[in-house]
């Protein structure tokens, strides 16, 4: 879609109300069918969105629209602007993935003539695919020929971005919070921030702080989970000399430290009952008493309080005093969960692991190696990843991110291996993410097959042939031993599979980078390159590379 179409159906859509897209004083947005890439050859590409405008127009009149997917079609774009272009990548299919309005909001995937390989939430697509509104509400993860993930989901159309504030993420969960945000900047008001574990609470204190009244004072954390509670008020408020055991001098509280600054009080629904009193006389006042001392001291301290606790149970309960509740909560902020922004795990992930390759030098490895290059992040990995829904949130997949690099560092591709597979709740081997234990068990007993009984190769699909083939390095004939077929067949199903390239494609400039990256190592370079090793000898020997 041109971008004067683009403008002409927006303004078609605010004033037709006869749409399906919701707009109401709840909900004064709108929301169409949509594409965002979470993995692509490209790295920089991660994040591009892509819209279908005229599926949401469709759907609210009962017509028929198709949108196509294919390597020329959509064009992406970065949310917050520059170039837009295709996905362009040359082991797609032109022909296109048909997609189209299903009934009660849902879509409707129809593979057509597309030779493109495709998985939804790791299953593969033969022929049609329909996605129910619930499924595209949480967004359903693509797999495209095994080289390009893309979240289909709903997204909302954004005349304006607030400031990013240094986070990370451009779904719409994530647009919500920066525009709370932006409406407390230059505010001093406490803050309550309200998020499971993980959801980066902290980041949102750090960043409310950096744009607040107090940016010039300090910065201070405090976990109150991690105190003993009979320190608790002197950690906060201070303590004058011999005021306890071990105060053998006077001792300043973060309040104190924090004075004309921030104080991050973490974890908050661990604050001991007798010192909860304490705290709203010092938020109510503006003034703290150090322990043992009679002398009030004034501070200026802008606090911002978190807690993935039910903070209403706890004054049921009588855990927790619901006047301070009242006063932490002149301003609350709910941040979401990583599976409700699932759009943003592709910027996280790649994220995550570009500051881990940088501490370790190793950079080089996101770089974009022309459209025939083997990125060394695996699509199916990415795929798993977005799939997944991630409990521990994003600092869960930071941890991961972590690992994956520190264990895989050195190979040619990052996949899953044991620990990953076993957390995912996958059933693929460690590098074949997709793969069921019944299509292992049909490879097993055509390996068993008597010799010279060969099988039916139109029963192999292009899943369990590119299996095959990373399981026994692109070599010819153990494949075919495995798969039960003879060489020749395997030869046609080689030429008819989209994911497959033959050592013969191979250009010049993309096999002198592997070489390269490999030091001349023919086994790392076949393996990255997916082909045999004895095809790359050839070629090389051809291009006068040996």
């Amino acid at each position: 879609m041109s971008q004067d179409n683009f403008e002409a159906w927006r303004r078609h859509l605010e004033t037709d109300t006869r749409t399906a897209t919701q707009r109401t004083e709840e909900n004064p947005v709108l929301e169409v069918p949509g594409l965002t890439l979470l993995a692509h050859p490209d790295p920089h590409r991660v994040g591009e969105e892509a819209l279908w405008p005229d599926l949401a127009i469709a759907s609210g009149t009962g017509a028929r629209a198709v949108a196509e997917l294919s390597r020329l079609d959509p064009e992406f774009v970065q949310p917050t602007g520059g170039l837009r272009r295709p996905l362009a990548d040359p082991r797609l299919s032109r022909n296109p993935i048909l997609c189209s309005a299903g009934d009660g909001g849902g879509l409707i995937l129809e593979t057509g003539e597309s030779r493109t390989r495709v998985e939804v939430n790791g299953e593969v697509v033969k022929g049609r695919r329909e996605l129910a509104a619930d499924e595209l509400a949480r967004g359903a993860v693509l797999l495209l020929g095994g080289r390009i993930v893309l979240l289909l989901h709903r997204l909302r159309l954004v005349t304006e971005r607030p400031p990013s504030f240094g986070l990370v993420g451009e779904s719409p969960a994530m647009l919500r919070l920066r525009w709370e945000i932006e409406r407390l900047k230059g505010i001093s008001l406490p803050v309550l921030l309200r998020g499971a574990s993980g959801t980066g609470k902290e980041l949102v204190a750090k960043a409310l702080e950096h744009h607040g009244p107090t940016s010039g004072g300090p910065f201070l954390s405090l976990n109150m989970a991690a105190i003993p509670p009979t320190l608790a008020a002197a950690e906060l408020f201070g303590a004058a000399r011999g005021a306890h055991s071990g105060a053998r001098q006077a001792q300043p509280g973060y309040f104190q430290r924090a004075d004309g600054g921030t104080l991050f009080l973490d974890e908050i629904g661990e604050l001991p009952v007798e010192v909860q009193g304490l705290l709203l006389r010092v938020l109510e006042s503006g003034e703290i008493q150090p322990l043992g001392s009679e002398t009030p001291r004034r501070v200026r301290v802008r606090v911002i309080a978190a807690t993935d606790a039910d903070l209403e149970t706890a004054i049921a309960e009588g855990r927790f005093r619901a006047p301070l509740l009242h006063r932490l909560s002149s301003y609350e902020i709910r941040l979401p969960l990583l599976r409700e922004r699932r759009a943003d795990i592709g910027r996280l992930f790649f994220h995550f692991l570009a500051l881990e390759l940088e501490a370790l030098g190793e950079s080089k490895k996101l770089e974009s190696f022309g459209p025939f290059g083997t990125p060394w992040v695996s699509a199916a990995l990415v795929a798993a990843l977005a799939a997944y829904d991630w409990p521990g949130n994003v600092r869960q997949l930071k941890n991961v991110v972590s690992r994956l690099v520190v264990g895989q560092r050195q190979e040619p591709t990052l996949k899953p291996v044991d620990w990953l597979v076993e957390m995912l709740g996958l059933q693929a081997a460690p590098g074949a993410v997709g793969a069921s234990h019944e299509g292992a068990g049909e490879t097993e007993r055509r390996r068993r097959a008597p010799a010279g009984s060969y099988q039916d190769p139109s029963k192999i699909d292009d899943e369990e042939l590119l299996r095959a083939l990373r399981a026994h390095s692109f070599d010819i004939k153990p494949t075919a031993e495995a798969l039960g077929i003879s060489r020749t067949s395997l030869y046609g199903l080689v030429d008819r599979c989209p994911g497959v390239r033959k050592a013969a494609d191979l250009e010049e400039p993309e096999i002198e980078a592997s070489a390269q990256r490999h030091d001349g190592n023919i086994v790392a370079m076949a393996a990255e390159l997916e082909v045999s090793k004895q095809g790359l000898k050839r070629r090389m020997q051809a291009l006068g590379l040996r």
